[in-house]
């Protein structure tokens, strides 16, 4: 019995550092409160048309997030910028992201299918945009880059899932039900945005 204690205390330990940088990213993407934005956006799409819109911004998302990802740090150093310099920068961007999402009352209409609508708006900014971009650099800084990667891909395929099924994720719970989502989740993503720039005033002081 102790040593299963010890077992599991020893996977907590493990998969900390992973939770941690995972709920941010997760937070920052809100794939559930894109759900509205994307069926919008491909409502009057047949089913090939969406697959390949589906395709092209998961890849177009994962490019952006991987090359940031990669050169963030080098960004860093070549500016002279340290980490809690980035932590409150980052935290007033985000809680301004955050706010702005909340207090948000504007809708999507169906709109006739675009061609390259999967890498622009879908791709980047909805799931590359800022918020994303400056989570996983804060990430990186403080869990290191493959720690940060792992909860990167983990996301991009729960984004991935959550398009696939976006249909009948709205069929379920209804596009108000969708936003309401997406409002708790912003509210949380003000909340890392206060705890990233208290973290950089505490590590300036």
């Amino acid at each position: 019995m102790l040593e299963e204690m010890d077992l599991f205390d020893l996977m907590l330990k493990t998969l900390e550092p992973f939770f941690l940088a995972f709920i941010p990213l997760f937070v920052a993407m809100e794939p559930i409160g894109l759900i509205p934005v994307y069926a919008s956006l491909t409502s009057k799409m047949d089913r090939h048309q969406k697959r390949s819109v589906l395709l092209h911004s998961t890849v177009t998302a994962a490019a952006i997030t991987l090359a940031f990802l990669l050169v963030g740090r080098a960004v860093f150093l070549l500016l002279g910028i340290t980490l809690p310099d980035f932590q409150i920068a980052g935290g007033l961007i985000l809680l301004s992201i955050a706010i702005v999402d909340i207090v948000s009352t504007a809708r999507f209409a169906p709109l006739a299918p675009m061609p390259g609508v999967g890498v622009v708006p879908i791709g980047t900014p909805l799931i590359a945009g800022p918020a994303a971009l400056t989570t996983l650099l804060m990430l990186s800084e403080l869990y290191g880059f493959t720690v940060t990667l792992i909860a990167l891909l983990v996301n991009l395929f729960i984004v991935w899932a959550t398009f696939l099924s976006a249909d009948a994720i709205i069929d379920y719970i209804g596009e108000k039900g969708a936003m309401a989502a997406s409002k708790v989740i912003s509210l949380l993503l003000a909340a890392i945005a206060v705890m990233m720039i208290r973290r950089g005033i505490e590590g300036m002081l």
